[in-house]
């Protein structure tokens, strides 16, 4: 049972399990326990690791171990605990929790491949990270987070502490996470093996650093990508789209990228535009081009029997497996012809290799071919209610093994083909992400949200966190997704307020389905109007002002993507990244970072024309509008009239003249 060295790391063996502990990184290790040989191949999120020359192992007579790898030490007790440390001070980051529940020793006591993971908790700790979640928490200490995939969550098993490491939980099995006043648990559903990744910073920067150098670094942001994106539910016709982009070139407003969105096919699975509702594709975007806009086509991982794939994806394996039998099927609208059809719809499975290929091959040669490089991946969790998605079996295995691997593979399936084609910043915007997903373009968004003020508070909170999960692109549907009227005076003032919010945000995209609603499944569903002159002539006004803001921020946000390919510190972050040493601003979670010069305080509660606004030690602030500079550590009531939000730039940054 004692500790032996082999093949660069420490190893126990037991009759209960095999653990394997080994350098990650430079600053990070890797932890496995199997009740057999530790699988090499079993699917996760770490690629190679860099080498650890300087990492150094021993075993104690006493049966124990240890490996120190640069920040990092760790510590194995004879009995199988592990404990983390801070290399040199020795001081405790966190440690598995003593004694096993179970008394042998083996962390895979759990039955039917379901396995947990205990850790100590700690008093005062903050813990950030997890994906995408609408519980409107920054810090998640006190939190069950589950961990599967939705609309509106992505599940992202990355943790940061407050501690000053980063842990990984290396498993894409559906489960949980219990962050709890007396233990940390994590649960896997299925697979019978614990994978976890801890790594050691001084800072929250040399966290994220270490986690995309260990899952993958961003690609560069595309130039295009971060003007502003229009989108609505649903533009129906070729006319139609290229009719408000002519609007837009019209009015002399900035725009980037228009989205051409869902049903714009004949069947789900053809992954081609509707012949009588978009004639000629190509001319339309070379128009689009000639105006300065990129199209973003919608793609979903639905197939219905019928459409152009179906048999080929079904006969070559190629589509989801039901565990009762048979392909995993549910009911949803084939398409807007009069009254909608509604059939049972397949789907590929991203988890294979040789469907990724084939999916490629159809987008390719459907809409590569007339210009199109950006493509929506929506509805990508896959999109299916809980006790569905459960009896999914993927080609890499049991819904409760792998299902949520699902968002990354299929981003996977575009970037690699983007890449193959020459496109080496590849950026595809969908609706959920895993571990890793950054290193294939995805640009993140939350899903179909609520059209209130409290939606909006959540939002700068799941933001943040997505943020600290290694996603560097992200963005919301400015207004919210479901409703709001447009002529309605309480609705205005929230879509100003949620387009200042957006102006500073990753990526800026307004999209929505606005009222008045056309039925749903009907020809003529398309949502309400939702262009930027379609909300008075007050909005407009304002709307205006921050699109001309957004276009002067561009160069900034450039160097911010370079930042983010080289590092993985992401563009929007929370206060204490920039600012550790500054306790308070651990606890400011409704205002963000903007890169390390722009601070943004978004306004959240209607009427609201004040707002508190903290300024973090270590800097001096100023109001880019009043020209008055701020010492750091003070706490100020800025005026939040409805032309603006509080924004603040670190005296002498080079960005202060495009605030003005």
């Amino acid at each position: 049972m004692s500790y032996g060295i082999r093949a660069g790391g420490l190893e126990r063996h037991t009759a209960e399990e095999v653990l394997r502990i080994e350098p990650w990184g430079a600053h990070a290790v890797r932890v496995r326990a199997s009740s057999g040989t530790v699988d090499p191949t079993a699917p996760g999120a770490l690629g190679t690791p860099s080498p650890s020359p300087r990492a150094e192992l021993s075993v104690s007579d006493d049966g124990g171990a240890r490996l120190v790898n640069g920040r990092i030490a760790v510590e194995a007790s004879a009995d199988g605990r592990l404990r983390f440390c801070r290399a040199g001070s020795g001081r405790e980051l966190l440690s598995e929790k003593s004694p096993f529940a179970h008394q042998a020793g083996s962390r895979l006591q759990a039955a039917g491949g379901r396995t947990e993971q205990s850790f100590e908790a700690y008093d005062g700790e903050r813990l950030h990270g997890l994906g995408q979640h609408p519980h409107g928490r920054l810090d998640q200490k006190g939190c069950v987070v589950d961990l599967v995939q939705a609309n509106t969550v992505a599940a992202i098993p990355f943790l940061h502490s407050s501690r000053g490491y980063g842990l990984l939980w290396n498993n894409p099995a559906t489960g949980r996470v219990e962050l709890g006043t007396d233990i940390t648990r994590w649960t896997a559903d299925g697979g019978g093996r614990i994978d976890y990744w801890i790594t050691a910073g001084d800072t929250p920067a040399q966290i994220l650093d270490a986690y995309t150098l260990a899952t993958g670094r961003p690609p560069l942001l595309p130039e295009w990508a971060s003007g502003f994106w229009q989108s609505k539910l649903r533009y129906r016709t070729q006319d139609e789209l290229l009719t408000v982009a002519r609007e837009y070139k019209k009015r002399g407003l900035p725009l980037s990228v228009i989205v051409c969105d869902f049903f714009h096919w004949p069947r789900m699975g053809d992954w081609r535009f509707e012949e009588s509702e978009w004639p000629d594709p190509t001319a339309m975007v070379e128009e689009l081009k000639g105006l300065g806009v990129k199209l973003a086509v919608s793609v979903w991982p639905t197939v219905e029997p019928g459409s152009d794939t179906y048999d080929e994806l079904r006969s070559a394996g190629h589509l989801v497996q039901d565990e009762a039998g048979g392909l995993l099927t549910f009911p949803w609208p084939s398409r807007y012809s009069g009254d909608a059809l509604i059939r049972p719809m397949a789907y590929y499975d991203a988890t294979s290799p040789a469907a990724r290929a084939a999916l490629w091959q159809r987008l390719n040669d459907n809409y590569r071919i007339h210009g199109v490089a950006c493509f929506w991946l929506d509805a990508c969790e896959p999109d299916l209610p809980p006790d569905l998605a459960a009896r999914a079996v993927y080609a890499a295995g049991p819904a409760a093994e792998a299902a949520n691997l699902y968002p990354l593979e299929h981003a996977r399936a575009v970037a690699d083909g983007l890449r193959a084609a020459g496109e080496d910043r590849p950026l595809s915007l969908i609706r959920s992400a895993w571990a890793g997903s950054q290193a294939h373009g995805s640009l993140l968004w939350s899903g179909d949200i609520p059209t209130t003020f409290d939606s909006l508070a959540r939002q700068i909170r799941a933001g943040l966190n997505v943020a600290m999960s290694g996603i560097p692109w992200w963005n919301t549907d400015i207004g919210g997704f479901f409703g709001g009227h447009p002529d309605d005076p309480a609705y205005r003032e929230l879509l100003i307020r949620w387009f200042q919010y957006g102006t500073f945000s990753p990526v800026m995209r307004l999209h929505g389905d606005r009222a008045p609603n056309h039925p749903a499944f009907s020809t003529d569903m398309t949502g309400g109007p939702n262009e930027v002159w379609s909300y008075g002539e007050q909005a407009y006004g304002i709307l205006q002002d921050h699109l001309l803001l957004r276009e002067r921020l561009r160069p900034y946000l450039h160097a911010l993507s370079e930042e983010a390919h080289r590092t993985g510190a992401p563009p929007m972050r929370p206060l204490f990244f920039d600012f550790p040493e500054d306790r308070h601003a651990w606890d400011i979670d409704d205002q963000f970072l903007l890169g390390p010069d722009i601070l943004v305080a978004p306004v959240y509660r209607a009427g609201a024309r004040t707002r508190q606004v903290y300024l973090p030690t270590g800097a001096r602030w100023l109001d880019p509008v009043t020209g008055q500079v701020s010492e750091g550590g003070t706490t100020l009531d800025a005026d939040t009239p409805l032309e603006r939000i509080p924004v603040f730039v670190r005296e002498g940054a080079a960005v202060a003249p495009v605030l003005r």
